[in-house]
């Protein structure tokens, strides 16, 4: 009889509480780490993240733990879910622990600041001994660790690999799909982030469901064509990695992203909309980097994500962003094709 596998998710916010209930509940041995060994203490004691996930009960077979080394040691696989500006020291702080038959894998959305890089490529370079998959899609924290219908799709070079991550997902209320796309599944992941400022900004500004429906296909568009130049498949991109996770977090108010750009929309202050929110919004990091890749592959022009960064860095208010992009020039609306510089 096979040995049951072995989870350590690292990160104890909303998505790595959730996921980690998730497996659990599906039978798995889950262990959840976290920084705070005083919030994993009151977790354990109330089977409740009180602060992520207030009033979400957890599984009682979820074992908690504060010690690293404690938590990945014989893991089979070690899942990231941690933001993406601490993705590459937590890497780093892992990559000794891991067992020599673990895979890695994370569900943490975004580029390494500073370079622009996909997460799977920092993992390609520190631990290509190590099969890896990234798992994604349209899939808000809450509602996974409730038990709603859901759905994610797991992506690694592997397909092996992809398809056992997939399993220990796979429960009736969450489907789990396989791919082996990282690129894709990557960019839709981060860059759905800055399109969902935009519809939050015109939410905020009370522009009406017009506005953002055309926003939305609009800002769909740039990733496709971002996507095409960097060598990304387009089916991932109108998969669930791509238009899923768009349509969800550019419609749905438990996206911090979203919830920034309404703040912005409505007249507050960047620092403030931040504050308020209390989590890390990854709009603000991607942005940049969305900037940077388009610049990098022949100076694509992604208004709509250019107008976002403007906003976010202060360079134009709102209002300015919005009359910027009504007065773009007339045009087909593929006057290249598809993925053409429209």
């Amino acid at each position: 009889m096979a040995e049951p596998i072995r989870l350590a998710v690292l990160g104890a916010g909303s998505w790595g509480t959730a996921l980690a209930a998730l497996t659990a509940r599906n039978g798995v041995a889950t262990t959840l780490w976290g920084r705070d060994p005083a919030a994993l203490a009151a977790m354990a004691a109330s089977r409740c993240n009180a602060r992520y996930l207030p009033g979400i009960e957890l599984p009682d077979t979820l074992v908690y733990q504060a010690d690293l080394a404690a938590a990945v040691q014989g893991a089979d696989i070690v899942l990231l879910v941690v933001p993406s500006h601490a993705f590459a020291a937590m890497l780093d702080e892992v990559a000794p622990l891991l067992a020599d038959h673990a895979t890695l894998a994370w569900a943490t959305k975004g580029f390494e600041p500073g370079t622009g890089r996909f997460l799977h490529e920092l993992v390609a370079e520190r631990l290509p001994e190590h099969p890896a998959a990234v798992i994604t899609g349209p899939s808000f924290a809450r509602e996974v660790a409730a038990g709603l219908p859901s759905a994610v799709t797991v992506h690694s070079e592997d397909a092996a690999c992809a398809q056992r991550l997939a399993g220990l997902l796979h429960a009736p209320n969450l489907r789990a799909y396989t791919g082996g796309d990282m690129l894709g599944a990557e960019l839709g992941g981060a860059m759905k982030n800055v399109l969902a400022v935009a519809t939050g900004i015109a939410d905020g500004m009370q522009l009406g469901l017009n506005a953002r429906a055309g926003l939305i296909t609009r800002g769909m568009n740039e990733m496709l064509r971002l996507g095409m130049a960097i060598g990304a498949k387009p089916e991932t991109l109108i998969g669930l990695s791509g238009l899923g996770d768009l349509v969800l977090t550019c419609t749905g108010d438990l996206s911090r992203n979203r919830r920034l750009g309404l703040a912005l929309g409505r007249g507050v202050a960047i620092d403030d909309a931040v504050r308020e929110i209390g989590q890390v919004v990854e709009s603000v990091l991607a942005a940049d980097e969305v900037a940077r890749l388009a610049a990098k592959h022949g100076g694509l022009d992604l208004p709509i994500s250019a107008g976002v960064r403007a906003v976010l860095h202060g360079e134009v208010t709102p209002a300015e962003g919005l009359k910027a992009l009504m007065a773009r020039e007339r045009k087909p609306e593929y006057p290249h094709g598809l993925f053409g510089n429209s």
